[in-house]
């Protein structure tokens, strides 16, 4: 094998160490002055200091947990939860974690702190016919980083706003309010200036009846009106582009000034960063969790949250969403994980890392059930009705719901300024990770960039901020909504089935076993087979899994009642599909760029890793070097 193992046997043969004595020797002899203080670390030092490293112990893992409890986590998670059986939900998202989402994640660290390469060149080294792989990663991550500071920027918005007293969405007597607009708060008037309905004690259930049947109006909260009329000012359609919203687009900038700042220095600055960001959440989370508890209606919440719907476990729809949510919750095939795994130390456990962070994704979404769920009950207990009625999922419930209540909360400026400072920092640490792929795509592909990487981050940030000036227009939101449909979707699934077929049999679970153990120590022998087992059978049986239930579920992408034209749906599937394209076009450019013809040989010789191929330790990557040159003595 071009790893020099046999089977499972993953030891070292004796000539190498005699190889390397010699190899030492010349080192000395050329370098006299240098062999004395020179050791192994710190030829991995200097190794490092080429791409850059994790300066911190934790660092590394930190930034691991921002990148993987996200927005997601929050807004997404419980909704799901909700419609899929409340804690019956749980199990298949479990089991969707142990056999797709870990298996992936595990797979994806080790691969790249083995190699200490992102996305953008471990594949052509691996398998040269497989390079299409990693540019495909990186064009997602593109895409998601385009419209995901969007996100950012619309919280960088509500956060400065939040300090205004009153609230600016606050009730309905506003220019932006139309005539849908419905209010509890302005209890003492029947019908206000812009002839917007208020029925808490104007009128009787019966004229309620009556007024529904003639209007057929349906009432929109303040925040609601607050969010589509003023912040967005969206159009009909996405056809009516409309101007740019000045103020989105200074908001845009601020986004990307911020992402910038802290990826300017690459993983040392965003390494210390992440030590508040990841962590900020959670102490929001535990404060917004406490004062919820104290809140009326906050038991009802809870337990429509959680009340288990066993006969949903029988269905394909609960294991379909568990699966998509864990697969998209971890992000591997988005290149984010090659990239933050490829600046670890080669001995790092990032097994170790890959649970942790596993395991504090499944507790943080079901912590963030209680928070939500417990301050919706609330919101339903104060507009006297259902909890069902309340509840919405993305935009609605991070810009909508939660506005909505902050109003009804003592404080209410003080909550809201840590709602929306929680969002920012769930929205940078994944943005952190997309930035950094990109610009790390961009660097190992032109190492001679390197020495320049600030004019890099740059350039990425002045690119991703004229591209998203397009989410900023009048019709930004239907356009957003088009992204996040198909940006990482359908080839987020193909790459990684492509990746599970390319480590598990291709290149050779086994093989990549010993690979791990050379970084690890060595492992027991239900290690070794149980992790065989799942990456060559059962994860991308899984992933199949997902891709098919996704192709039957699929329906064409909408915003409330508005349907997208026709070519509207089929510039997503271009975005759907390009990033697997580029997978199938590098892989035929590969094929044809040597003259010989195209036959079974060469397209298993380009399966096989090239000699570039090697551990990113400096002493393994010479026996790797030995063992190319076929024991010939230097």
């Amino acid at each position: 094998m071009a790893d020099g193992t046999d089977g499972e046997d993953c030891t070292t043969k004796l000539t190498v160490d005699v190889w390397l004595k010699r190899v030492e020797r010349r080192r000395q002899l050329a370098y006299p002055n240098d062999c004395d203080s020179y050791s192994e670390h710190q030829m991995n030092d200097e190794v490092h200091a080429k791409r850059g490293s994790w300066t911190g112990r934790y660092d590394f893992l930190l930034s691991l947990l921002g990148y993987s409890v996200g927005l997601g986590n929050v807004w997404r998670f419980p909704y799901l939860c909700y419609s899929n059986g409340g804690g019956a939900f749980l199990i298949p998202f479990v089991v969707m974690l142990i056999i797709a989402g870990l298996p992936l994640m595990f797979m994806e660290l080790s691969l790249a702190q083995y190699a200490g390469l992102g996305p953008a060149v471990i594949f052509k080294r691996l398998a040269p016919l497989s390079e299409g792989l990693g540019y495909g990663m990186i064009l997602i991550a593109g895409m998601v980083m385009l419209y995901y500071n969007v996100i950012i920027a619309w919280t960088v918005f509500y956060m400065a706003v939040s300090f205004e007293d009153p609230l600016p969405w606050r009730g309905c007597q506003q220019e932006w309010a139309s005539p849908n607009c419905f209010s509890y708060e302005e209890e003492d008037e029947c019908i206000a200036t812009n002839r917007a309905y208020y029925m808490a004690k104007c009128v009787t259930f019966e004229q309620v009846r009556m007024l529904n049947t003639t209007l057929r109006t349906p009432r929109k909260p303040p925040a609601e009106e607050f969010f589509r009329n003023y912040f967005l000012q969206l159009s009909s359609g996405i056809e009516v582009t409309g101007g740019i919203n000045q103020r989105l687009a200074v908001c845009l900038l601020v986004a990307w000034i911020i992402v910038f700042l802290c990826l300017s220095r690459g993983v040392k600055s965003s390494g210390k960063v992440v030590y508040f960001t990841a962590l900020f959440p959670y102490v929001v989370l535990t404060m917004l969790f406490v004062r919820g508890l104290t809140l009326p209606g906050a038991y009802d919440g809870i337990m429509y949250y959680l009340r288990p719907d066993w006969d949903k476990l029988r269905t394909a729809q609960i294991w379909g969403d568990a699966a998509v949510q864990i697969f998209f919750a971890l992000s591997p095939a988005w290149g984010g994980l090659l990239t933050l795994a490829s600046y670890n130390r080669f001995d790092n456990n990032c097994y170790r890392d890959a649970l942790l962070v596993a395991i504090c994704n499944i507790l943080t979404s079901f912590f963030a059930g209680f928070v939500i769920f417990a301050i919706i009950g609330f919101l339903a207990h104060e507009l006297d009705t259902s909890v069902s009625s309340v509840i919405d999922q993305g935009a609605g419930l991070a810009f909508v719901v939660f506005p909505e209540l902050v109003g009804k909360l003592e404080m209410p400026r003080l909550w809201s300024v840590l709602f929306f400072f929680m969002l920012l920092t769930l929205g940078l640490d994944s943005q952190f990770t997309l930035m950094e792929t990109v610009v790390t795509g961009v660097l190992d592909t032109f190492p001679t960039l390197r020495q320049r990487k600030l004019v890099v981050v740059s350039c990425v940030s002045i690119v991703g901020y004229l591209g998203g000036l397009i989410f900023v227009t009048k019709s930004g939101m239907y356009w957003f909504q088009l992204f996040d449909k198909y940006a990482a979707n359908w080839s987020v699934l193909l790459i990684a089935i492509a990746e599970c077929m390319l480590i598990g049999w291709v290149y050779g679970a086994e093989r990549f076993i010993c690979n791990i153990e050379q970084m690890m120590g060595k492992r027991s022998v239900l290690f070794r087979r149980f992790w065989i087992t799942i990456w060559k059978y059962i994860t991308p049986a899984t992933l199949l899994f997902i891709l098919c239930f996704n192709w039957v579920q699929y329906s064409p992408v909408t915003y409330g009642r508005y349907i997208y034209p026709d070519w509207a749906d089929a510039i997503g599937w271009i975005i759907a599909l390009a990033p697997f394209g580029i997978v199938i076009f590098v892989a035929i450019v590969r094929l044809q760029s040597s003259p010989d013809k195209i036959s079974r040989q060469k397209i298993l010789k380009l399966l096989q890793p090239s000699p570039e191929w090697k551990p990113s330790e400096p002493r393994l990557a010479a026996e790797r070097a030995y063992e190319n040159s076929g024991g010939v003595e230097l």
